[in-house]
């Protein structure tokens, strides 16, 4: 009867160390970020201006919000890197570190993406354009209006060709057709939250 009760035991201290670990990697990155109650929203259309920040040219601008940190942000690397060779020499691609807990080097953050653009480490950056989570991307025309803000497909690794849908609007752009109609799961914020890019 002891042997059963221990067994029992352990497998239920297994069960809830396997339920723990699948909240801590996954699940709790699938529910949507919470909206920051000093949240100031920035509608779509919205001239950005950046200017003080970021030097800006004629091209469409392409904004990564990226924490090394988040889980989600490091799933999605390989993806952005293939936007910034696809699309680099047509939009200015750039990459906005948030993480107020570690330092990380220029350097360090374009090798990841294997791409020289430039890195910020601005958060201001992430409030005047509505970021409240890691990853985000982030759209401007040439005239520096809000185009996109959203995530950049449904799944975590980027897999769905049917939802990538920061590439679509990158395409849209390019193509100068009608800005496309997304849902929910597109311009809803998931990941790790601002301020301290932690769910």
């Amino acid at each position: 009867m002891k042997k059963k009760i221990l067994l029992a035991l352990w497998f239920s201290f297994l069960l809830a160390a396997i339920g723990f670990l699948f909240w801590q990697n996954e699940f709790k990155y699938s529910l949507p970020t919470p909206i920051p109650k000093n949240y100031h929203s920035i509608a779509m259309g919205a001239k950005i201006d950046l200017s003080q920040c970021c030097p800006f040219d004629s091209k469409p601008v392409f904004f990564h919000f990226f924490n090394p940190d988040c889980p989600c942000s490091r799933f999605n690397v390989p993806h952005v890197a293939g936007l910034i060779k696809k699309y680099g020499d047509r939009v200015n691609f750039k990459i906005v570190v948030l993480n107020k807990q570690k330092t990380f080097t220029i350097e360090e953050i374009q090798k990841k993406f294997d791409a020289q653009i430039p890195v910020y480490f601005d958060q201001n950056i992430a409030k005047k354009c509505g970021v409240i989570s890691t990853p985000q991307a982030v759209l401007l025309d040439s005239s520096h209006n809000l185009y996109f803000r959203g995530n950049y497909n449904k799944t975590r690794y980027c897999t769905d060709a049917d939802s990538n849908y920061a590439q679509m609007a990158i395409d849209s752009l390019l193509k100068q057709t009608n800005s496309p109609s997304f849902n929910a799961l597109a311009l809803r914020a998931y990941g790790c939250s601002l301020p301290n890019c932690t769910k």
